[in-house]
């Protein structure tokens, strides 16, 4: 009996030889499907009993504001990376697989707290389990950033990085790169209703139902807004994709000529980086900046001067940067209370500005919440906090005694 890895082998096979044409596309979306399924069940922990350490994997606790994860091959660098940028000191040798766990540091960059993780050096084959493979690729899909490291000073840094990313994309980690914009939903009875309000060009109709069929879902709803791939449309049934934001470190430049360094600079989401020779140290910062997509919303009680010294961060990538966020931020149950909130900040087009809560905040935005006010017949419905009146007296002689209070 043929292991699921061989069965992942011979599909791969019969895709690459299989010509596309429009009498074998439905031969290829069944191919694509099980090929897709039985990635998932590799990928699948290990039942009771079996494997328990092979399924172990590393238990670190979330702290600061955003994750940033640094995967590469053995001894490019990673473990020299968290040693420069933390406090956290890492073990690094010129041998391989010195890192053998997941060890955590904490960049400290404009007011926020970046939790830099420095993961064991995977390996080809990453994906059917090799190594330590399965718990690096869990611990990537929690990370709101991956920093892809590969050696410059090798001649292989291109070959590193074109595997790593074919190993990560086996595993559903989509890098740079954003879910189509389609409806998908799961019916209890009825048909398969497809619909489009575009023109499709790279699925058909028959594609959709064929894959539909290929996962034995017989009701279902689907809308197409714009047009996507066939394994574009086999992530949406999956539904367990991460898409992570990437950037490409090449590490070592220093161990490289002009020419390669110019040429590498010209990549997108890319940077050079030399720990040795202290190259673009702060560029690194900046970029882990940018691509987290961090904002810094200061806070501002009422008659009161705002407190920066501790910041709201919100990120792009978790919960978005709205006002929304902020006050689940603060507390959930302000949302219940909500008024409006005032804004002084880049984001608003006069300062203060008085917003809802679908605005979008700005970095370093002051903000104010005003909750709503209290109704006294809604806390009080049977006038029981009016109890203090004197019964003795009328209703006149109430009124003067209020006219008295409010002159």
């Amino acid at each position: 009996m043929s292991t699921l890895v061989e069965k992942i082998k011979d599909l791969e096979k019969e895709i690459g030889r299989t010509q596309i044409n429009k009498a074998t596309m439905s031969h290829l979306c069944t191919l694509r499907a099980k090929l897709a399924k039985y990635r998932t069940e590799l990928l699948a922990p290990p039942k009771s009993g079996t494997g328990v350490q092979e399924g172990t994997g590393f238990d670190v606790e979330k702290v600061g504001d955003a994750r940033v994860a640094l995967i590469g091959f053995p001894s490019v660098g990673k473990s020299t990376i968290l040693s420069t940028f933390t406090t956290t000191k890492s073990e690094a040798a010129s041998y391989e697989f010195t890192t053998l766990t997941c060890i955590p540091g904490i960049i400290h960059h404009k007011d926020t707290r970046i939790q830099l993780l420095d993961l064991p050096g995977i390996i080809e084959g990453a994906s059917e389990g090799k190594g330590r493979g399965r718990q690096v690729i869990g611990v990537a899909k929690s990370c709101d950033l991956i920093l892809m490291v590969v050696d410059a000073g090798s001649g292989k840094a291109d070959r590193q990085r074109e595997l790593l990313e074919r190993e990560l994309d086996i595993v559903g980690i989509r890098l740079n790169q954003r879910p189509p914009n389609v409806y998908f939903k799961r019916k209890k009875d009825g048909a398969v209703s497809v619909s489009s309000s575009c023109t499709l060009i790279n699925i058909t109709e028959t594609d959709v139902r064929q894959l539909l069929h290929e996962y034995k879902i017989h009701s279902a709803e689907v809308l197409f807004r714009e047009d996507c791939t066939i394994d574009q449309f086999i992530d949406i049934i999956e539904g367990n994709r991460k898409y992570v934001r990437c950037l490409y470190v090449y590490n070592k430049i220093d161990m490289t000529s002009i020419e390669e360094c110019e040429r590498v600079c010209s990549m997108p989401n890319t940077m050079v980086l030399s720990c040795q020779m202290k190259l673009n140290l702060d560029v690194f910062k900046e970029k882990l900046w940018e691509y987290l997509g961090l904002v810094r919303v200061y806070t501002k009680p009422r008659g009161k001067k705002p407190d920066f010294d501790d910041p709201l961060v919100l990120t792009d990538g978790r919960h978005g940067t709205s006002v929304e966020a902020a006050c689940k931020q603060i507390h959930r149950t302000l949302l219940v209370s909500f008024d409006y909130a005032m804004v002084w900040g880049t984001s608003v087009r006069h300062t203060p500005q008085r917003v809802g809560l679908s605005h979008m905040c700005s970095d370093e935005d002051v903000i104010q919440i005003v909750k709503k006010k209290t109704n006294l017949k809604e806390l009080d419905p049977h006038n029981q906090l009016q109890a203090w009146k004197d019964p003795k007296k009328s209703k006149q002689q109430h009124r003067k005694e209020k006219a008295k209070l409010k002159s």
